[in-house]
């Protein structure tokens, strides 16, 4: 099964795009010059295979992204095939189902998959997405609505949810003076 890989700039920075047949498996930030050479070599240790620059599945990755950029695309329809433990999918599944414009906390996550204290492990699994924005793990929370941490940088999940229409809470201490 080949692998296919591709970048795409977009007002977040550069991405990486990778998939097969079977789905997307993989979009990351790309933050220096060396990340491209390191994301491929990372696709060609996991897979056991050299990935190839381009194909349809990059293809439909890319158009569908740039339309979410445009704001002309709220949903995305590509097969997915991140890979990780069974507890990884199952919330990145929870995560898939996030709609547009809208934020859930950790621990809402985990009492919708059943294991209301588990929002730690949410978070675990949330920061290992491996397919960020199309798995909009951008969307969620602390409790209190406030932003915590994203593997992007900060920066990215403020715009991403800007883009969105979401109104961010203050931070406990921002009406401080």
């Amino acid at each position: 099964m080949t692998t296919y890989y591709d970048t795409l700039d977009t007002p977040v920075g550069l991405l990486f795009l990778a998939g097969t047949e079977h789905g997307v498996s993989h979009v990351g930030f790309m933050d220096g010059e060396g990340d491209l050479l390191a994301n491929v070599t990372r696709l060609e240790f996991e897979t056991g295979e050299t990935p190839v620059r381009g194909g349809p599945e990059c293809h439909e990755l890319r158009r569908q992204l740039t339309e979410y950029f445009a704001s002309k695309r709220r949903d995305f329809e590509l097969p997915l095939a991140p890979t990780g433990t069974d507890w990884q999918r199952k919330v990145w599944h929870a995560l898939s189902r996030i709609p547009h414009g809208e934020t859930v906390s950790y621990g809402t996550i985990a009492t919708r998959l059943g294991r209301p204290s588990a929002s730690r492990a949410v978070g675990a699994a949330n920061g290992r997405n491996p397919i960020a924005i199309v798995v909009p793990c951008h969307r969620v929370v602390g409790s209190d609505g406030t932003l915590t941490g994203y593997a992007g940088g900060m920066h990215r999940k403020q715009w991403l949810l800007a883009h969105e229409g979401v109104r961010l809470a203050l931070e406990p201490n921002a009406l401080a003076v």
